[in-house]
């Protein structure tokens, strides 16, 4: 017999049914529930009807993680202190201006992700020692100048990772979940810090030279499955993991709109979900925008339904307009504060 998975319809009408139960312990809630197999859709059951395990797993709160709790959406402010990132053109590679920036993402952010090598399509890979340079010194200067948010250093690489975390980093988010390099897992297994795992298909360099997949929803789910399986096997807890899709990163247009359309599947793993679509490609072929800093209402746009998911950390560049936006959501919502 072919595997099952769970696709949770999601609601957040404060008018709950009887049989509705909590997504993941959050804002969000779900009485139906989709069963996939490699088949196809097997049609909708009832949340009361789920597999024991199926239903811990969709249904018990995620554990606060390098200080953020799940209650409520969290927002992961993007420094790239890079010369070729492709949404800021390298506008924060020197140190000042990187400094400048964090401090101003700082005032809207639940976590700020700095990373210190491009993986953006066609990227060529960073040496170790120019990633530490990029990125430890920052680190250590918002840790010096008082920046008490949770700092996520954003890279492939264990020796990377542990500069990082010796500067005062509270959590690893590796692009690759650790097939890159697989010492990073080792990082987070001995520092006891979160490890986020993201699925990419290939690497910067090929992975958007025609990405093939059978299902998209489900091999990805399979990946991150496996990947934080390897993890628990390194030591760490899945208390202490968070899984990203990995939109844009050897995806088509309609693989990014396929893994959207079914965020809450990814709520079966048991873990926060990541999610990381701000100003990417698939946003400006949309909305004909073809500047990359000229897509935030997209990425917007993106992050709301998202978080009609309940998708509980957000990636995002201008952390400003996203909070104000989450602000005017959970208004109209009711019941979630942001």
């Amino acid at each position: 017999m072919s595997r099952l998975y769970y696709r949770p319809i999601v609601q957040t009408d404060p008018v709950r049914p009887v049989g509705a139960v909590p997504l993941a312990g959050g804002w969000c809630w779900f009485e139906r529930v989709e069963v996939l197999s490699r088949a196809g859709s097997q049609g909708l059951i009832a949340a009361t009807d789920l597999p024991d395990d199926i239903r811990e797993r969709l249904t018990g709160p995620r554990a606060p993680l390098a200080g953020a709790a799940f209650d409520r959406p969290r927002l992961m402010g993007i420094l790239n202190v890079t010369p070729d990132s492709f949404s800021d053109g390298g506008r924060f590679a020197e140190s000042d201006a990187a400094l400048t920036q964090a401090h101003r993402l700082a005032l809207t952010s639940d976590i700020l992700d700095i990373g210190g090598e491009s993986t953006r399509p066609g990227a060529a890979e960073v040496a170790v020692d120019e990633e530490i340079r990029r990125t430890a010194p920052l680190i250590a200067a918002l840790r010096a100048g008082g920046v008490a948010l949770p700092i996520s250093i954003d890279t492939r690489k264990a020796e990377v990772a542990r500069a990082a975390v010796g500067a005062g980093a509270s959590l690893i988010n590796d692009v690759a979940a650790m097939t890159h390099d697989p010492a990073l897992g080792l990082v987070a297994a001995e520092t006891g810090l979160p490890l986020c795992l993201m699925h990419a298909q290939g690497t910067p360099a090929t992975m958007q030279t025609d990405p093939q997949y059978g299902d998209v929803l489900l091999d990805v789910y399979d990946f991150l499955d496996e990947r934080l399986s390897a993890a628990e096997a390194l030591g760490i807890p899945r208390a202490r993991l968070i899984a990203d899709p990995g939109i844009g990163f050897g995806k088509t247009l309609t693989h990014n709109l396929t893994l959207l359309r079914g965020l809450s599947l990814f709520h079966g793993l048991g873990v926060p979900i990541l999610l990381g679509a701000s100003r990417k490609r698939f946003i400006g072929t949309i909305a004909e925008e073809p500047l990359a800093e000229r897509r935030d209402p997209g990425t917007i746009a993106v992050t709301l339904a998202a978080v009609a998911q309940g998708v509980q950390i957000h990636r995002v560049h201008d952390t400003e307009g996203t909070r104000q936006a989450l602000c005017l959501w959970q208004a109209v919502q009711g019941g979630v504060t942001v």
